[in-house]
C-alpha cells in the first residue's frame, strides 16, 4: 500500500471514523479522493447501469443470479451489493430484450450472453468498463480504509499526533492569508518539502 494513501485513509479515520463508523468513513473517502474521476458510483445504481454491469459479467462466463450478486460485491469489496430484488428483474429484462438467455439448472437458472447482448455491450464498452474499474478501485480503497481503521484502534496516540499537526498546519495557513506573492512562494515550497517527506519511505 502506498504510504500517502495509507496516511490519507488514517487522516479520514481521525476526522470521521470513531464518530460515524467505517461505513460513513469509507463513503466519504470514496467520494473525495485525490485520484477520483468524474464517474461517481453510489450504492443505488441506475437500472441501465446495473444491466450493463450484468452483461459485462456474463461476457466473462455464464452465471446464476446469486453468482452475479456475489461478483459485484467481491469486486467492490462489499461497497456495492445489489439485492436480488434488483438483479433478477434486471436479468428478466435483459432476457426480454434478447441480450441474455436463461437455461434451467435444477432449481437455479443459468444466464448467458447472446450475440445481440454482446453487440449492445460493445456499443457501451467504454462506459461499462469505466463503471467496473471504478467499482474495483472503490474495493481497493475500502480495504485500505479497513486496515487504517483496524490499525487506528491500536495506534490512537499516533493518530492524535497527526490530527494535531494537521490542525496546526491549517491554522498557520489561515493566518498567512493575504500575504505577499514572495511569501506565498516560500509557503508553497515549504508545503512541497513537507509533502515529499510524508511520501518518503523509511
Amino acid at each position: 500500500m502506498h504510504h500517502n494513501d495509507h496516511l490519507e485513509a488514517r487522516l479520514w479515520l481521525g476526522r470521521h471514523g470513531r464518530r460515524r463508523g467505517i461505513g460513513a468513513l469509507a463513503r466519504g473517502f470514496m467520494g473525495g479522493g485525490p485520484d477520483g474521476e468524474g464517474l461517481r458510483l453510489s450504492r443505488k445504481m441506475a437500472a441501465q447501469d446495473l444491466q450493463l454491469l450484468l452483461l459485462r459479467l456474463l461476457e466473462e462466463r455464464p452465471s446464476h443470479g446469486y453468482e452475479l450478486i456475489k461478483a459485484l460485491e467481491e469486486r467492490s469489496n462489499g461497497y456495492y451489493a445489489p439485492s436480488p430484488g434488483m438483479v433478477y428483474p434486471a436479468l428478466t429484462y435483459l432476457e426480454e430484450l434478447g441480450y441474455a438467455t436463461v437455461a434451467p439448472e435444477g432449481a437455479k437458472k443459468l444466464y448467458s450472453l447472446t450475440e445481440e447482448g454482446r453487440r449492445h455491450l460493445g456499443e457501451n464498452r467504454e462506459h461499462t468498463d469505466a463503471m467496473l474499474s471504478q467499482l474495483e478501485r472503490i474495493g481497493r480503497k475500502m480495504e485500505r480504509v479497513r486496515r487504517a481503521f483496524a490499525e487506528g484502534e491500536d495506534d490512537g496516540i499516533g493518530l492524535q499526533e497527526v490530527r494535531l499537526a494537521s490542525r496546526e498546519l491549517r491554522h498557520a495557513l489561515h493566518d498567512r492569508r493575504g500575504c505577499s506573492a514572495e511569501e506565498a512562494r516560500r509557503i508553497a515550497e515549504v508545503l512541497r518539502r513537507a509533502a515529499a517527506e510524508i511520501r518518503r519511505r523509511d
